[in-house]
C-alpha cells in the first residue's frame, strides 16, 4: 500500500470516471444505501446530483479519498470453503472491485510465500497497520487442552487469534465455523471448538454466517466499513441485518405453494416436479436467516431450495446438531413476506450492473485495436 486512493489505483488500471460512478452505484446498492436525508447530508451533493445518484456519489467520494484497507486473514478449523467461495464468485465486478479496495497482507491459502517468509509478512503488517487493519477469521478456534488440536507453526489457534485481534480495528468472522463453531463444534466436539466471538470480547466482531458465507455479503460488509468507517447494523447474533434481517422463507420462490398448502412429500413425487414447497422434506427456510433467496449463488442463478434441495439452516447456530435433515415437520404459523427493500435492491443492482459492466468491458477491449480511438476522461469531478 502506497497511500494512493482507491480511485487513483482504479484509474491507473484504465477505469474511466463513468465506469467508476457505476461501480460506486453497485456498491451503494450492495450496502443498502438509498436516497434519504442522512445520505444526502453526508454526500453533500444534493445541489449537483439528482436524488437517485446521491448514494453512488457518497460512495465515490469515499473511494476517491481513502486508501485500500489492510486485511489479515486467518484460517483455523475450516475447509477454506469461504475463501474458495469468495475467489470463485460469479459476481466478478463487485467482488473484484472490493478486492481492489482491500490489501490482503496475509492469507495462508492465497499467499505465494510460505513458512517463515509469510509469517514474517504477517508480523510486519500487524506492526505497520496497528489499529487500522481488518482481521478476517475463517474457521473455529480450539482452546481445549492448551490448544493442541489446532496449531500453526507450534502456536495454538487461540494465541494466534488473540495476537492478531489485539491490533485490529474490527474482526470479521466469516463462515459458520468462525461465527458459531460450525461442524468442528458439532457433538461430541472433540477439539472443544468455539466461535471467534466466544473468545474475542474487547473488539467489535461481525458475524457473516453460512456454509460457506455468501461472497456478496462479505464484500458488502467491507464496502460499508470503507465508506462509513463503521460496521453495519447488527442483529442479536452480530450479523448484518441488511443480509440477515429476514428468513429464507420470506423471499422463497416456493412460498406461494406453502401458503396454498402444497408440499412435496418426496424428492421424486409430482409435487417436487412441480416446484412445491419442501417444508415437509425438512426445509429450514422458515427459521433460517440469510440472503440466499435474494442474492442466490452463481451470479444470481439459483440457491439450494430453488434447485430442489431443502434449506439445512447452515447460517444458524448449531445447525448440524439441530437434526431434522430431510424429516417432515408440522407447518409453522404463516408469516407475511418481509420487506427486504434495501437488500433486494442491492442484489438487483449488483447483478444487473455487474453484467452490464462486464459486457461494456468486453466491447471496450474489442475496440482497443481500432485506430484513432480516443480515451475518455478519467478525472473524478
Amino acid at each position: 500500500m502506497d497511500g494512493k486512493s482507491i480511485f487513483d489505483e482504479l484509474k491507473e488500471k484504465g477505469v474511466s470516471r463513468r465506469e467508476f460512478i457505476k461501480l460506486s452505484g453497485a456498491i451503494a446498492g450492495a450496502i443498502g444505501l438509498t436516497s434519504f436525508p442522512s445520505v444526502e447530508a453526508q454526500a453533500g451533493t444534493s445541489a449537483r446530483f439528482p436524488r437517485a445518484y446521491q448514494p453512488a456519489q457518497l460512495v465515490a467520494k469515499a473511494l476517491a479519498s481513502k486508501p485500500r484497507i489492510p486485511v489479515i486473514w486467518l484460517e483455523f478449523q475450516d475447509c477454506a470453503g469461504c475463501s474458495e467461495a469468495l475467489t470463485r464468485s460469479e459476481s466478478p465486478t463487485l467482488v473484484n472491485l472490493v478486492l481492489n479496495m482491500i490489501s490482503i497482507e496475509y492469507h495462508e491459502t492465497l499467499s505465494a510465500a510460505a513458512g517463515f517468509q509469510v509469517e514474517e509478512a504477517k508480523r510486519a503488517a500487524m506492526e505497520k497497520y496497528a489499529g487500522q487493519y481488518l482481521l478476517v477469521v475463517e474457521g473455529s478456534v480450539s482452546p481445549k487442552d492448551g490448544g493442541i488440536y489446532c496449531s500453526i507453526g507450534g502456536r495454538s489457534s487461540v494465541d494466534i487469534l488473540e495476537e492478531a485481534a489485539a491490533g485490529a480495528a474490527a474482526v470479521i468472522a466469516t463462515g459458520t465455523c468462525a461465527t458459531f463453531g460450525g461442524l468442528p463444534k458439532a457433538k461430541p466436539n472433540p477439539t472443544g471448538a468455539v466461535s471467534v466471538m466466544g473468545l474475542i470480547k474487547d473488539k467489535p466482531v461481525i458475524n457473516i454466517s453460512g456454509c460457506p458465507a455468501i461472497p456478496e455479503v462479505f464484500t458488502g460488509v467491507v464496502a460499508h466499513y470503507l465508506v462509513f468507517g463503521t460496521l453495519p447494523a447488527l442483529d442479536s447474533l452480530n450479523r448484518p441485518t441488511i443480509f440477515y434481517g429476514n428468513t429464507i422463507h420470506d423471499r422463497c420462490l416456493r412460498r406461494p405453494f406453502y401458503e396454498a398448502g402444497k408440499f412435496a412429500s418426496s424428492f421424486d413425487d409430482e409435487g417436487a416436479r412441480q416446484g412445491w414447497c419442501l417444508y415437509k422434506l425438512g426445509c429450514k427456510g422458515p427459521t433460517t436467516y440469510n440472503a440466499c433467496a435474494t442474492l442466490k449463488w452463481s451470479g444470481g442463478l439459483s440457491f439450494p431450495v430453488q434447485s430442489g434441495h431443502p434449506c439445512l439452516g447452515c447460517s444458524q447456530p448449531d445447525f448440524w446438531d439441530g437434526g431434522g435433515f430431510y424429516q417432515g415437520q408440522s407447518a409453522p404459523l404463516s408469516k407475511p413476506a418481509g420487506t427486504l427493500g434495501a437488500m433486494a435492491a442491492g442484489a438487483g443492482v449488483v447483478l444487473g450492473v455487474g453484467s452490464a459492466l462486464a459486457n461494456k468491458q468486453q466491447k471496450k477491449n474489442a475496440k482497443k485495436s481500432e485506430p484513432g480511438e480516443k480515451g475518455g476522461s478519467h478525472e473524478l469531478e
